[in-house]
């Protein structure tokens, strides 16, 4: 499980650094950010997981949201990985922006000719967290998980699979019921093939909907004036619905003026690491 550095900055006194390293799951070299706040010199830190959206690499997070100063206060390990596999070689995967290169959606396709690599949810939630927690100072007890966008969709169904593996999780702008959405139609009729009743098991929505209830907060942040909101693709009525059936804990905040880019997410992004804190330092 050995990991090749990239790149090291010195950032409000931690170190934001880059990797490389052979993925199992993905058979393919993947990228992955980390950022390693000054306390990580001294004893173990909580990790810190999140998951970008659409055509994103580990670089957008790292560079546009400004969260290393929260990071540092609070003590934490964060975790920025790919969004996708790389340079596999398989056909159409380059065709669509929103399919296949920079959109693995989080889930472990099913179907030729992507069974083979795109296997991010397994990366994320399995392969990810053994490689960080055998490379780096953190305590394996003490795990949360947010994201945007695709990757808000990612951290909900990460969350929502596995209870009690994360400590909190929050998300800005998720797909929070992509099977009726139509980037989550089009890539899980890629990924999972036309059997929707397949699809539900990597639907937040749907994930709640199912569940026996859970104790887990969840924050979430969305843009009122975000085109993806006005035009369907998030849905986020839906899940905040079946979360109060199930009586689940959610924060829905609806931030007015906000759109759905990185402007927004810097706005918030203290909020959210203040969120995790409070779970992960408690």
């Amino acid at each position: 499980m050995a990991v090749r550095q990239i790149s090291s900055n010195r950032c409000f006194g931690g170190l934001q650094k880059v990797f490389e390293h052979d993925s199992v799951e993905l058979k393919c070299k993947m990228r992955l950010a980390v950022y390693l706040p000054p306390r990580a010199e001294s004893a173990k830190c909580p990790a810190l997981y999140w998951l970008s959206g659409l055509t994103c690499t580990e670089q957008n997070f790292i560079t546009k949201s400004g969260f290393q100063q929260a990071a540092s206060e609070h003590g934490l390990v964060v975790i920025a990985p790919d969004t996708s596999p790389r340079g596999c070689n398989i056909k159409g995967e380059d065709d669509s922006w929103d399919f296949g290169t920079g959109a693995g959606f989080y889930v472990n396709a099913t179907e030729d000719p992507w069974k083979t690599n795109y296997r991010m949810y397994s990366y994320v939630t399995e392969e990810l967290p053994q490689l960080i927690n055998a490379n780096f100072p953190v305590d394996p007890q003490r795990m949360s998980i947010f994201g945007h966008s695709m990757g808000g969709h990612g951290a909900l169904i990460c969350a929502l699979k596995n209870p009690g593996k994360y400590k909190s999780v929050s998300a800005f702008a998720p797909i929070c019921n992509p099977v009726l959405c139509p980037w989550g139609k089009k890539v899980f009729n890629g990924y999972l093939g036309p059997d929707e009743s397949k699809w539900k098991a990597y639907d937040a929505t749907c994930l709640v909907k199912s569940s026996s209830g859970s104790q887990i907060d969840i924050l979430i942040d969305q843009g009122k004036d975000d085109e993806f909101l006005t035009n369907g693709q998030l849905l986020p009525d839906n899940f905040i619905a079946a979360c109060t059936e199930k009586k689940i804990p959610v924060v829905y905040r609806l931030q007015e003026g906000y759109d759905h880019s990185y402007y927004f997410i810097a706005t918030f992004i203290t909020d959210h690491i203040r969120h995790h804190a409070k779970y992960l330092n408690a």
